[in-house]
C-alpha cells in the first residue's frame, strides 16, 4: 500500500484530528463525523504515518462493530493545514 503523507491530506487530517482526543470511535461514527469512506485503509495510512491506532470488535448487538482509538498522534513533517494557528 502507497500512504497518502498526512500534511498533504485532507482526508486523513480530519479522521487523523477526529481521533487526537483518545475517544474509541465506531466507523460509522468515523464516516459520518470525518465525511470519509474506506476507513480501515485510512486508518492503516495514519499507521504509516506514524500515528498508534487500536483497533476492536464488538460482536454483542449480532453484527460485529468495529471501534477505533488513538494511542499516540502522528508528528507530521510540518504544520497541518487544517491546524488554527494561535
Amino acid at each position: 500500500m502507497r500512504a497518502a503523507v498526512l500534511e498533504r491530506s485532507p482526508r486523513l487530517q480530519r479522521v487523523h484530528d477526529l481521533l487526537s482526543d483518545g475517544a474509541e470511535r465506531s466507523t460509522m461514527d468515523i464516516i459520518l463525523n470525518a465525511k470519509v469512506c474506506a476507513v480501515n485503509s485510512i486508518v492503516a495510512e495514519l499507521r504509516e504515518n506514524g500515528a498508534e491506532i487500536g483497533c476492536r470488535k464488538d460482536s454483542s448487538g449480532g453484527e460485529p462493530v468495529w471501534f477505533y482509538r488513538m494511542t499516540k498522534p502522528a508528528k507530521p513533517q510540518r504544520p497541518l493545514a487544517l491546524e488554527v494557528a494561535s
